[in-house]
């Protein structure tokens, strides 16, 4: 134990490092130099707990944002790439379509060229509650194939999405407000 104080208390030598063989005699300088390691002490604990608090807050905003980066990676797809709303948000009286009801459905607008049977007449409600379960949803933009193992009609598009890109699409569209209608 002596060694110890001796070396807390030790006075510096020439070199800077301590020299165990002096100490100070002055006792005040002593109980400052405790105090001072007492309140160093209580710093490096308070200082230690707050980067653990903040690290674990840290990881929790981590888990959240890959939410965020899907559904933005979704966003850039559906608006940026596949351009969704073209069929499935109805079109105002100018024919535009509708940013108030985005991706809420709407009459299908395009017409085949040719006689078609069979030819769509409504786009579904893609925003909030897709047509499908996540996996279905998955399914139809990775294989172009629907829950009932018919591939899609035209005009739809046949896509065939990497499965990461259909789960960022089906994370968009969740994220999206559904309407009323």
């Amino acid at each position: 134990m002596e060694h110890l104080v001796r070396c807390f208390f030790a006075v510096r030598g020439p070199s800077g490092r301590p020299d165990p063989g002096a100490i100070s005699a002055r006792p005040e300088t002593r109980w400052s130099a405790v105090r001072t390691a007492g309140k160093t002490s209580v710093l490096i604990i308070l200082a230690s707990t707050a980067l653990f608090c903040s690290a674990q807050q840290s990881a929790k905003n981590t888990n959240a944002r890959p939410n965020e980066a899907l559904a933005a990676r979704g966003r850039y797809i559906v608006e940026g790439v596949a351009r969704c709303e073209q069929c499935h948000t109805p079109r105002d009286a100018s024919g535009n379509p509708d940013s108030s009801q985005k991706l809420e459905g709407a009459p299908v607008w395009l017409k085949s060229a040719e006689l078609t049977e069979n030819w769509p007449t409504q786009a579904p409600r893609l925003a909030g509650n897709p047509p499908g379960t996540d996996e279905e949803m998955v399914r139809l933009l990775t294989t172009g194939v629907w829950k009932d193992g018919k591939y899609l009609r035209q005009p739809m598009p046949q896509f065939r999405m990497t499965s990461e890109d259909a789960e960022a699409v089906v994370a968009y569209l969740k994220s999206l407000s559904p309407g009323t209608k």
